[in-house]
C-alpha cells in the first residue's frame, strides 16, 4: 500500500493508524503490523518533505544563481497555504 502514496494520503493513513492504536483494542500483533507501516509512512513522508524543502530552497535563489544565506543555512520563507486552491 505504502509503494507510490502521495504526502497526503500517507499522513491521512498516519493519522487513521494513530486513532485505531489509541483506542487500545488492537491486539499485539496488529498493533506490531501497525507499528511497522506507521514506521514506513513516517520515513516516506519525511523523504517527501526533504524533497520539497531542497526544491523550494532552489526556487528562492538570487537571480546570479547564489543561494541566499542566513546563518550559513539556505534562507528559507514562510509558506502559507490557502485552502482556495
Amino acid at each position: 500500500m505504502t509503494e507510490d502514496i502521495n504526502y497526503e494520503k500517507a499522513f491521512n493513513r498516519l493519522e487513521e493508524i494513530l486513532e485505531k492504536m489509541n483506542e487500545g483494542k488492537a491486539s499485539l500483533d496488529s498493533s506490531i503490523k501497525l507499528f511497522e507501516e506507521a514506521d514506513t509512512l513516517i520515513a516516506k513522508c519525511t523523504d517527501k518533505l526533504n524533497y520539497a524543502e531542497q526544491k523550494i530552497e532552489k526556487l528562492i535563489k538570487k537571480r546570479n544563481g547564489d543561494l541566499e544565506l542566513e546563518d550559513n543555512k539556505p534562507k528559507t520563507e514562510e509558506f502559507e497555504s490557502s485552502n482556495e486552491l
